[in-house]
């Protein structure tokens, strides 16, 4: 393949706007998936973003033999499809390859680095959302930014990814940004899973906002413990701030939850939780709102 080339592991809505605007930049694409109807849509209509007329030609696929030697891919399954992507990987990603991670929430990295090895691995943060509204059909949920940590690998993709029309930044400390986005995520993600609410209604509702609080602050405690810096004083009023500023958007794990998929949970407050109880601390609204969102049935078809 050549260099302007991604695998995008993936079919949902993130790897979908990914895969758009990748290829409105003449990157060419290939989407690894395992979501049949999914796939089925992209190759027959591309991938398209709400509000722009253009399909963007992509190759979709679940066979991973077809994506032999690639050297660049980008990881946008859910957190628990991490091992199948890695084992994927292993078979596609070339020896001089790097694999990045946008994931949500904790340890995606180090489960490819299990399988794939640490210098075929980089990690990276994004602050934008987005809603699939039918097969390789995305909504953007608002601009954010894309935030890597530094890779010798990495300089090829940044610029596809730049070109593509991202803000991206290569950051010296991506820990700090990857527990700011967890004490967000733990905040605003497994409320609005559970009352069913988009992001701003959150703040409407006295005893969630507050509870919102609550989950922000044990997290933000457990990544003070672990040495880890945050960008912002109060993580809290983050939180409200980004519920504030993404009002109109249903969460990842909403989203998941109203299509009966299982969600990240596990990479998020599962992840607070379980560094909570290494630690010696107690993060109780952490750990009730993981069991419940445990709790809640997966009955849907799974997009990957």
């Amino acid at each position: 393949m050549n260099s302007d080339s991604i695998l995008i592991l993936g079919t949902g809505a993130l790897a979908t706007l990914f895969a758009a605007r990748l290829a409105a930049a003449d990157v060419f694409i290939t989407m690894l998936g395992t979501w049949p109807e999914g796939l089925a849509a992209l190759s027959e209509k591309g991938v398209r973003v709400d509000g722009d007329d253009r399909a963007f030609h992509v190759h979709a696929t679940d066979n991973p033999a077809e994506c032999k030697g690639i050297r660049f891919a980008l990881v946008l399954v859910k957190a628990w499809q991490t091992e199948r992507a890695a084992h994927q990987l292993s078979g596609c990603l070339a020896e001089d390859g790097v694999a990045l991670t946008l994931q949500n929430g904790l340890g995606n990295d180090t489960v490819l680095a299990w399988t794939l090895g640490l210098p075929r691995v980089a990690r990276g943060v994004i602050t934008l959302g987005a809603t699939l509204l039918a097969p390789g059909l995305v909504c953007l949920g608002g601009v954010g930014t894309v935030s890597l940590e530094s890779h010798p690998r990495l300089s090829p993709l940044k610029e596809m990814i730049h070109r593509a029309g991202f803000v991206v930044n290569v950051v010296s400390d991506l820990q700090s940004l990857v527990w700011s986005k967890l004490a967000v995520s733990s905040a605003i993600n497994p409320l609005t899973a559970l009352l069913r609410v988009k992001n701003g209604e959150l703040l409407e509702l006295p005893s969630a906002r507050a509870l919102m609080g609550e989950l922000a602050r044990e997290t933000a405690a457990v990544a003070k413990t672990l040495g880890v810096v945050l960008p912002f004083p109060g993580p809290e009023l983050t939180a409200e701030e980004v519920a504030q500023r993404t009002a109109e958007n249903q969460s990842s794990m909403l989203q998941d939850v109203l299509r009966g998929a299982p969600t990240e949970i596990d990479a998020i407050n599962g992840a607070v939780v379980r560094l909570a109880e290494e630690n010696n601390l107690k993060v109780p609204v952490n750990r009730t709102v993981w069991s419940l969102v445990k709790a809640i049935p997966v009955r849907g078809k799974i997009k990957t």
